[in-house]
């Protein structure tokens, strides 16, 4: 690319020098100034470069064409004809430029076929023109041109709308250019128009072409990232206030006075102090105004940073998903404050993770934040970055060495994130104002994030007491069939055991009132025999009446139900209770029948085992253990028998839980807890 440029410097070089001799008068001027614009074009075309694959650099290409087309008519023969081909060619490739623009990439196969389609018009046209040897007259150039700049400008706003903010940047130091060269005109246009100086306005209206190819060239520069916007907004605000003075040394003295020649350049002084009076009194009000005007027709109807609280806390009323919300945020921070980035991170434990971020950039997606950094960061306020290298380094190798501003996002004094925002380098530095509302915007999405948390803390508790009721259903239709089962259980006893004995023992009774006056010495054996029964009648109901509710538990309370129930084991069993209070009938009961259901696994599956149970109080809750030191088993390889079961129901009715862990070789550890009141106990 240089060497192109170096190419076109010395082409234009010798035109210049052959100028002097074909041309003579205004148009040599014009001309060469022309044709210096024409150097500047090439420069830059050279320095921003073109779509790899049209061979060479449009813009230095078509600042070639323009230049041959200029010098060609004094240089050399027939250049007339040179020149049409060379004007046709330059406007072809200044369209292939601004479809490229801001890099000169071809993105889209549209744009590839439209500049392929001017090149070959630009050939025909140029084979048609020369072979009628029919010049290109000037104003029929202009014109061509001027719908070729109007095609190109459909792409390049669609391109501006849709680009990542580097292009837009790119179009935006380009507008600025072109604006900057009419700056440049407007001025000297007034002083021609009332000192009749210059005599033509054709070389400085020539001359301002290099201009935009100075300013598009300087965009590109590291310095300049970020900056085409402000530029542009500024040179709006000094276009609008020469246009402004211009037009009020024009009005009064052009139209209140007469032009400054001979003795009445005195009062024409006079009338000049007086505009520049007035121009300097309205320049306050009109730069604000333009600066207004400007800001929108650049960056938009963006909202204004003090409007971003409100518009955040509008749609976090309306319910929005909390993702959606926070990117929104951070493309709004991004538009309002004219910044690199915006990222917003949350968590609660060791790392941050980044939830929402604009543009879309390579960066740090989780960050540490350790137990020591975590209270410098809640108590902090919006910090720039010499806070940040001290408490939160990983953030500053994310950032391309521009402006950090970091704010705590928190709610209660607890930290639920951080909202991360970057300047360039060469921006404005960060206002009061603008670190007070990120400070509200992060206290905002603190208090969205907290409700979320709370909102989700509920639907949990909400899904708990489901579970719970779903389980407290199937409970008390396991209790009511067991407790069909137990009835029939013991109708079923009683009509087999004991109702058999009474009814033998009836029997008896009359057998032996029969007896007892034939022979008395019978009668007494049979009475003998039936004390007998009695007392085994007696037993079977006690056993019964034991199986309901032990006597035992109802008269002096667990640790004597409990060491009559180890007392009776095939095992060794040791008890130990340590609650001297009485508990109610359902508490006791339902740890007497737990210990004595874990007891009864124990014998079943661990023959021989010793076995440990353990009662006690703790805090507002009767604690249970039983251990023995089985064999065991692998809870995730057993089902749940009905033990268990019955277990988990018998407790569970009244508050309480049940647990069991075993290990194989390692026996079996069963503990429970009930809890109580004041009014579930009673001494």
């Amino acid at each position: 690319m240089y060497r192109l440029a170096a190419v076109s410097t010395a082409l234009l070089t010798w035109a210049v020098v052959g100028l002097g001799s074909a041309y003579g008068g205004p148009r040599s001027t014009v001309v060469s100034c022309g044709l210096a614009v024409c150097a500047c074009w090439a420069v830059a075309g050279a320095r921003l470069g073109a779509e790899p694959g049209a061979g060479v650099p449009a813009l230095a290409g078509g600042a070639l064409s323009a230049a041959v087309a200029l010098a060609a008519p004094g240089v050399v023969p027939s250049g007339d004809r040179v020149a049409t081909a060379a004007s046709l060619l330059a406007i072809a490739a200044g369209g292939h430029w601004l479809l490229g623009m801001p890099g000169g990439r071809l993105t889209d196969p549209g744009r590839r076929s439209a500049v392929a389609a001017g090149y070959l018009a630009a050939v025909v046209a140029s084979v048609v023109l020369v072979s009628a040897d029919d010049p290109l007259t000037a104003g029929a150039a202009a014109l061509v041109a001027t719908g070729g700049v109007a095609v190109a400008l459909i792409g390049l706003r669609r391109r501006y709308l849709t680009g990542r903010a580097p292009d837009r940047d790119g179009l935006r130091w380009l507008a600025a250019g072109v604006l900057a060269g009419v700056t440049a005109i407007v001025p000297v246009a007034a002083l021609h128009v009332i000192l009749a100086w210059p005599a033509s306005l054709w070389p400085t209206i020539v001359s301002a072409g290099a201009v935009p190819a100075v300013v598009v060239y300087a965009g590109r520069a590291r310095l300049a990232e970020g900056l085409g916007g402000r530029f542009l907004v500024d040179v709006l605000s000094v276009l609008g206030f020469v246009i402004v003075i211009s037009a009020v040394y024009i009005v009064l003295v052009r139209g209140l006075g007469q032009a400054p020649v001979g003795t009445a350049g005195r009062e024409s002084v006079g009338l000049s102090m007086i505009a520049a009076g007035v121009a300097a009194i309205s320049f306050g009000p009109a730069r604000r105004r333009l600066v207004t005007r400007a800001s929108r027709l650049v960056l938009g109807d963006r909202p204004r940073p003090d409007d971003l609280v409100r518009a955040f806390g509008s749609r976090l009323s309306r319910s929005m998903p909390l993702e959606d919300l926070l990117i929104q945020l951070a493309e709004s921070l991004v538009r309002s404050f004219d910044l690199v980035r915006a990222d917003l991170y949350t968590g609660s434990g060791d790392e941050m993770e980044r939830v929402a971020f604009y543009p879309d950039r390579p960066g740090a997606s989780r960050i540490p934040v350790s137990d020591r950094e975590r209270p410098a960061v809640v108590r902090a306020g919006v910090s720039g970055n010499a806070w940040i290298d001290v408490w939160l380094p990983a953030l500053h190798r994310t950032a391309d060495d521009g402006q950090l501003r970091v704010a705590p996002i928190r709610n209660a004094g607890e930290l639920l994130g951080l909202l991360v925002v970057e300047r360039a380098a060469s921006a404005e530095p960060f206002s009061e104002d603008e670190d007070r509302i990120l400070g509200d915007l992060a206290r905002e999405v603190g208090l969205a994030l907290q409700n979320v948390q709370l909102d989700a803390a509920l639907q949990q508790t909400l899904a708990d007491l489901r579970t719970h009721a779903a389980e407290l259903r199937r409970s008390r239709a396991r209790i009511v069939a067991s407790g069909d089962a137990v009835r029939r259980r013991v109708e079923r006893d009683l009509h087999d055991g004991a109702q058999q004995s009474l009814v033998a023992l009836a029997i008896g009774l009359r057998l032996a009132r029969s007896t007892v006056e034939r022979d008395p010495a019978a009668a007494a054996r049979m009475l003998d025999d039936m004390n007998a029964d009695v007392q085994t009648a007696v037993g079977e109901l006690r056993e019964l009446a034991h199986g309901i509710y032990p006597p035992l538990l109802a008269d002096e309370g667990l640790e004597s139900a409990l060491k009559l129930a180890g007392a009776r084991s095939q095992m060794v069993v040791t008890v130990e209770v340590a609650a001297a209070d009485r508990f109610t009938q359902e508490i006791e009961a339902a740890v007497y029948f737990c210990c004595l259901e874990a007891l009864q696994n124990a014998s079943k599956h661990a023959s021989g085992a010793s076995v440990a149970i353990r009662v006690w109080c703790e805090g507002p809750a009767l604690m249970f253990r039983i251990v023995d030191d089985g064999p065991g088993f692998d809870p995730a390889r057993t089902t749940h028998g009905h033990g268990l079961v019955n277990m988990s129901d018998r407790v569970g009715a009244i508050g309480g839980t049940v647990a069991w862990r075993s290990q194989p070789g390692r026996g079996v550890e069963v503990t429970g807890s009930v809890p109580v009141t004041e009014a579930g106990a009673r001494t």
